[in-house]
């Protein structure tokens, strides 16, 4: 895990390689809306991008991780499918659901079923490298979301500079990343873990508490500003010192967000000592976002090395499918 984690910047790299080769064909379109099937590993580069291009999408994204689609999902939609494995379940039902109404489908996956789905109905489709955990390879899956919006005219901005100098940033920085990480587990190691962030974050939030939640083997949850002022800010009433409260933030975050999050930290004070604002860097938006991303990635190795648990076992979700395997 040590390894997967230390070559994220490198597998920005090479996903920029990957998705500069990809076939795709004709764009056609216009497009009404664009929907991403997938969940966990393989869903959460969908939620990232989705944020990412929000202010210059020329139409919604919305995700959904589940067997079906929304019902306006058609003709004028287009699906990006992801499934790593190219084997989940709830994705390749809702990837049939969406040929069964036109819709036009795109795979991003290392193999498996969807792959060849893919290859026998002549589907676009972007193949990512196999063989690891799908939560190790979101370089791969996230930066192939942006190169098949692109390529749909869902959005016109030019994404690979950023990634590039992202990836190179989070490479010269690897020692301050690594050092930042190290502090913030020692703060958070033995406390029940609550992530906050601009809504425009959140899906960096989902991504930090899904890798507690596999690699540290770690129960916590994320609510996003300014929403959780209108219901979680009052749930704190119940909050206690074995909370420990963590707010990734960025300059740039809406300044009335910003007051927001003072406030907020002066309501948690009361319950908790621990509450540690986690400051993004990066010369652009994407970049900052990738930097927490990895940045979170690392809390959860560590926090998991300090545990003395195995970040690499998932071996109740692996039960799982074996119990679904068993149901025809």
């Amino acid at each position: 895990m040590y390894d997967l984690i230390d070559h994220f910047p490198k597998q920005l790299e090479e996903a920029l390689t990957i998705g500069r080769a990809a076939k795709l064909g004709a764009p056609k379109g216009p497009y009404t809306n664009v929907v991403v099937t997938g969940l966990g590993g393989s869903g959460i580069g969908g939620r990232i991008a989705a944020q990412a291009v929000a202010d210059e999408a020329t139409c919604p994204i919305e995700v959904y991780s589940n067997y079906y689609l929304p019902a306006y999902v058609g003709k004028g939609s287009l699906v990006i499918a992801c499934s790593y494995s190219g084997n989940t379940e709830e994705t390749l039902a809702a990837m049939h659901q969406a040929l069964e109404r036109g819709a036009r489908v795109v795979a991003i996956t290392s193999g498996g079923t969807m792959l060849d789905l893919a290859r026998s109905k002549g589907l676009d489709h972007i193949v990512i490298p196999g063989g690891n955990p799908p939560r190790t390879m979101l370089a791969y899956s996230l930066t192939q979301q942006f190169f098949v919006l692109k390529h749909f005219g869902i959005i016109k901005a030019d994404f690979e500079p950023a990634i590039a100098n992202a990836a190179r940033k989070l490479q010269a920085d690897k020692a301050q990343v690594q050092a930042a990480a190290k502090d913030l587990t020692e703060k958070i190691h033995g406390k029940r873990v609550v992530i906050y962030s601009e809504a425009g974050t959140e899906a960096v939030c989902i991504r930090f508490r899904q890798q507690l939640n596999e690699n540290s083997k770690e129960l916590c949850w994320h609510h996003a500003i300014p929403e959780m002022n209108h219901n979680e800010l009052v749930g704190w009433a119940g909050g206690d010192q074995s909370l420990a409260v963590v707010i990734f933030r960025h300059k740039a975050d809406h300044e009335r967000s910003q007051i927001r999050m003072e406030i907020n930290k002066g309501v948690f004070a009361k319950y908790t000592p621990h509450v540690f604002d986690v400051w993004s860097e990066g010369m652009d938006p994407l970049g900052r976002q990738l930097h927490l991303i990895h940045l979170g990635d690392w809390v959860s190795y560590y926090l998991a090395e300090k545990k003395g648990v195995d970040p690499t076992e998932i071996a109740v979700i692996n039960m799982l499918k074996g119990k679904l395997a068993e149901v025809k």
